[in-house]
């Protein structure tokens, strides 16, 4: 008995040693990719004469619908679309909005209650820009929130441009975020659901090409 523990503890020990080995490397790669992930968020807000079809914004803080008014009002777009707004506070937003903001809701403003996420945001509004015709978006969200969007809204919509309308919440300090621990937090979780959603998406390509693949070859 003693003979076989001490064969199969080196094994073991050896097989502990892999694992905290392939951890230490996937926490450092994930670390490297949270610094990339800080450096690729939007920083500018781009002009208003830069027109588009259309304007969508990502419920989420009522700075989002501000800045769609505003460049609403400058003549960015003609149509915007809010995605993800509460069934239950719809109206509320409207009615409650100042005179000059209230005008461009309800005259060109189309409120969106289907979305409860940023996968359902995207497939709302994939679905507007297909019953407008739209080729081009202002896409007007959080700055790091900006590239999940972005890749969420390409997959439902590749033929559409889309120009990213960032921004910035006064607590996200985006340029020290590493000494703000509550940005870093946020910064770290947005990250993540940015991999996770990545991760599906390329799954989700990969199996819908091999079905296509698949059925191109069926002799039946």
């Amino acid at each position: 008995m003693r003979r076989i523990y001490t064969r199969r503890q080196p094994a073991r020990f050896r097989m502990l040693r892999w694992l905290l080995a392939l951890g230490l490397v996937a926490a450092l790669a994930w670390a490297a990719g949270l610094v990339w992930f800080t450096t690729i968020l939007p920083r500018e807000v781009p002009p208003a004469a830069l027109r588009t079809d259309g304007i969508v914004v990502l419920t989420g803080g009522t700075q989002r619908i501000e800045a769609g008014i505003g460049v609403l009002a400058a003549g960015a777009a003609r149509q915007m679309l809010i995605s993800g707004v509460n069934p239950a506070s719809g109206k509320t937003l409207i009615a409650q909005a100042p005179a000059e903001s209230r005008q461009w809701l309800e005259c060109c403003t189309e409120l969106g209650f289907a979305a409860v996420d940023t996968t359902g945001n995207a497939i709302e509004i994939a679905e507007w820009a297909r019953r407008h015709e739209i080729d081009s978006l202002r896409v007007v969200t959080a700055s790091f929130h900006m590239p999940r969007s972005l890749l969420e809204i390409g997959r439902q919509a590749p033929a559409i441009q889309l120009v990213p309308h960032p921004v910035f919440p006064p607590l996200v300090r985006l340029d020290d975020w590493w000494l703000s621990p509550g940005t870093a937090d946020l910064l770290a979780r947005e990250y993540t659901k940015y991999l996770l959603a990545w991760a599906r998406i390329r799954v989700e390509a990969w199996i819908s090409g091999s079905l296509d693949r698949w059925l191109e070859e069926d002799p039946a």
